[in-house]
């Protein structure tokens, strides 16, 4: 009996240590952080629903560390020194990944060693220019242009434009308290866009909102838009 006490208390002593090492790994220290940019201009999307991966080679991982990009188009993720392979999914994002000149393919490498900043090209099917918002009374204005960047066979058309106006500064249709569309077949001239909407009376009272306008693509999930602009109203 008294051998098997003590048998018991070497197995218990071994699981302690053992979880003890675990416990006493060092948090990951080093900081990847930049932007997704278009010709070193952000490119604008919608808080938490655009995303690309990290993948670690030589440790048989089949899941990857997801880093989420920021509604202006920035990224950061704390990650140990190691070598990754950042991926964006076909279906993320309002662009098309282009094609890294190292790797001949939609993949990029990177090495990390303490903290790396580096913006990510990508190719948007349009962006947003020359926004300019503006507010007569409880009206708010936004004109803009829509510049189509892809043009040959994998172009797409505009399935609509949209004014979105929020209490705070995370701007977009899931928290918008006043929203204008408009169908991309009503636009007439892409380079001239105007869109106006009325902002209800807001609770608690309000002297300023935040502004932006997204523009949807057909066939594309994610939405491509404006920097966010407080108004004054």
């Amino acid at each position: 009996m008294k051998a098997n006490i003590q048998y018991a208390i070497l197995i218990a002593w071994g699981i302690l240590s053992v979880s003890c090492k675990k416990d006493n790994y060092k948090a990951p220290s080093g900081a990847f952080s930049g932007r997704l940019v278009y010709q070193g201009q952000p490119v604008n999307v919608s808080y938490n629903d655009v995303y690309f991966e990290l993948w670690e080679p030589g440790w048989g991982k089949s899941t990857p560390i997801v880093v989420n990009v920021s509604q202006d188009g920035s990224f950061s993720a704390l990650l140990f020194d190691a070598s990754y392979k950042l991926v964006i999914p076909a279906a993320q994002g309002p662009f098309r990944s282009l094609t890294d000149k190292t790797t001949n393919s939609d993949t990029i490498l990177l090495q990390l060693s303490g903290n790396l900043t580096r913006d990510i090209e990508v190719l948007p099917y349009y962006m947003i220019r020359q926004t300019k918002f503006t507010a007569t009374g409880r009206k708010v204005t936004a004109t803009f242009a829509a510049e189509q960047i892809i043009k040959d066979a994998a172009a797409k058309d505009i399935e609509r434009v949209s004014l979105y106006i929020c209490k705070t500064q995370f701007v977009d249709g899931r928290n918008s308290v006043a929203t204008k569309d408009m169908s991309g077949a009503a636009i007439t001239d892409p380079a001239g866009i105007s869109l106006q909407v009325d902002v209800p009376a807001l609770v608690p009272e309000q002297k300023t909102v935040f502004a932006r306008v997204g523009l949807k693509i057909a066939g594309v999930e994610d939405m491509i838009y404006s920097p966010v602009q407080e108004v004054a109203l």
